[in-house]
């Protein structure tokens, strides 16, 4: 079960990569894009990465995400457990703020709540984000982030998380199909 998610993991990217480059890029859809693959990598702390792949199953609002962290504490890298999550994106829900709710099993099993909006219309590009998390136990989670989407298929996000008042930041890098 353990190599299930990095083997989809290297499917999904091989897949994009391989992509028919000649072929005409599809329009991207009105809206946010969930359909991406994000490698994210910590600024602060110690030396974490995290590779995801998500996706709205057949173009509904049912969301799957699927997740593999890799962690370099000591200068001893170590691959840490996958997770995966499926929720429900409720589009629109006021003014053009998009709000998923997910639940998430595996390394951190959970539930969670994202608010995001893109402001095209005031600065081209920019979207915002800002999540809470709960996981098992008592550990919570507030996520803010700031996305800037170069094209329609590249963009780039710096975030920020409080987890239990240990501020981490990060870079994540995105790919949108």
């Amino acid at each position: 079960m353990k190599q299930i998610l990095p083997i989809l993991t290297l499917t999904t990217l091989t897949a994009a990569a391989f992509a028919d480059a000649s072929a005409p890029a599809a329009a991207a859809p009105a809206g946010l894009v969930y359909n991406r693959v994000t490698v994210q990598q910590n600024t602060s702390g110690p030396t974490n990465r995290n590779i995801s792949v998500a996706n709205l199953i057949n173009g509904s609002n049912v969301l799957v995400e699927l997740s593999q962290g890799y962690q370099d504490v000591g200068g001893t890298g170590t691959t840490g457990n996958g997770i995966v999550s499926i929720g429900y994106v409720f589009k629109n829900v006021y003014n053009g703020i998009d709000a998923t709710v997910a639940i998430s099993s595996g390394s951190e099993d959970g539930i969670g709540i994202n608010l995001r909006r893109s402001l095209g219309e005031v600065l081209a590009g920019l979207e915002v984000a800002v999540g809470y998390n709960r996981q098992e136990g008592s550990n919570s989670q507030w996520n803010y982030e700031v996305a800037y989407n170069i094209n329609k298929q590249f963009s780039v996000a710096f975030s920020a998380s409080d987890f239990q008042n240990d501020n981490e930041k990060s870079i994540s890098l995105r790919y949108n199909y």
